[in-house]
């Protein structure tokens, strides 16, 4: 029997921010795709994650029609404070760089990117499972698939693009690997909470404390998302409510939190990634399929947009122009910024943890790094630019 055949211009495994976004600025352009992703519509918008966005991000999103609600969902953040010594010190994005940073929960972006594709008719295969791929002719990657209803059968396009999450399964078609790449896992974790209560703060918190990090942060007006560090092998249901509580108020020691209803417990662990490859032939890979970093510096899905930017432009050029120069360039301009963003990552997880080893003099030096910081306008800035984010590169 001659199985089924799918034929696209793009092929995108995975239906998260990058994979959604991609198929949005490749249609402007004229370019078709098909978009597939093993888990249901209900799921990927169920799925409730953190997301701070960096100024360019959100004026990508609204400038390119991508999103419809991102000035109703988004809330802007003019600064965050940074706590230290008991006391809160400000960092002013606004007054330091001319911009701001959002919250925006990744799911709120998905919810937004999936209607608006749909609206425009994109090809999105939900519960469709990438079970092959096959890149052998360096021209036509093909992607065998397994429907929702049992059916088996081909994507063929001129272009295959990964943006499948840090298990991806084009990555190895890539690397040669699963972890081909360069790695770090950090000595400590994250315990998040979701509770439901009003903000305990205006601004995003970032708390140094002698107990460890902690991030005091809000999803609605009435829904706080905060976190605290924790050895990464902690049990979230281990404390009750009260002793939770407890143990978030000493790690933001001056600032009364304003507690609610637990109803979401988690343990994050701290990885950063950077993949040995970043494209092969006529496949690439983008956002975590390629790398991952701590969540202290909040560039996450920012970085996963940038690769698809430059991709995009790359593409329309293969595509429309029969020009390969932008693919060529393609992953040495993504991995400048993925590195300057792994650098920032590192820093603010180095500024407001604790290592478990740390001993008196490197709490101290920590703190003497703190105030230098706070001493000068030029290391707020430098906090600040890095945070809002740099200009978009293009190719």
């Amino acid at each position: 029997m001659t199985r089924t055949t799918v034929r696209t211009q793009v092929a995108i495994v995975g239906a998260g921010p990058a994979g959604l976004l991609l198929s949005h600025l490749l249609a402007a352009e004229g370019i078709d795709s098909v978009v597939i992703d093993s888990r249901t519509r209900e799921n990927i918008e169920g799925t409730v994650k953190a997301g701070t966005l960096e100024y360019g991000t959100v004026q990508l999103l609204q400038d390119s029609c991508a999103t419809r609600n991102t000035a109703t969902v988004a809330q802007r953040h003019d600064g965050i404070e940074l706590w230290f010594d008991g006391d809160s010190h400000r960092v002013d994005f606004v007054g330091l760089t001319g911009k701001n940073a959002y919250l925006y929960p990744q799911h709120e972006v998905l919810i937004d990117l999936i209607a608006t594709r749909l609206e425009l008719g994109q090809d999105i295969r939900f519960e469709t499972t990438a079970t092959g791929i096959s890149a052998a002719d360096g021209t036509t990657p093909t992607v065998t698939v397994h429907g929702p209803e049992g059916d088996e059968y081909d994507i063929v396009a001129d272009f295959l693009v990964g943006a499948d999450g840090a298990r991806s399964l084009v990555r190895p078609v890539v690397t040669g690997s699963t972890h081909g790449g360069s790695f770090r896992e950090y000595p400590f974790a994250w315990l998040g909470i979701l509770c439901r209560a009003p903000r305990s703060n205006e601004e995003l918190i970032y708390s140094n404390s002698p107990d460890g990090f902690a991030l005091i942060s809000q999803r609605t007006d009435t829904v706080q998302r905060m976190y605290i560090q924790c050895d990464p092998d902690t049990d979230p249901n281990a404390l009750s409510e009260a002793e939770l509580w407890a143990q978030f108020q000493r790690h933001v020691p001056g600032k009364q939190l304003i507690e609610g209803p637990i109803f979401q417990r988690d343990v994050l662990r701290f990885r950063s990634f950077v993949a040995s490859a970043m494209r092969r032939g006529r496949v690439a890979i983008i956002g975590d399929a390629a790398h991952t970093v701590p969540p202290t510096g909040a560039k996450g899905m920012n970085l996963a947009i940038a690769d698809t930017v430059l991709l995009s432009g790359a593409l329309r050029a293969l595509l429309n122009e029969n020009d390969s120069r932008p693919l060529d360039d393609f992953e040495d301009r993504a991995l400048e910024r993925i590195w300057k963003s792994q650098h920032f990552s590192w820093w603010m997880t180095s500024l407001t943890h604790l290592t478990p080893d740390a001993s008196d003099f490197d709490r101290r030096r920590q703190l003497g790094e703190l105030r230098a910081l706070f001493d000068s306008e030029s290391g707020q800035r430098y906090l600040a630019d890095f945070y809002v984010g740099w200009p978009f590169a293009m190719l």
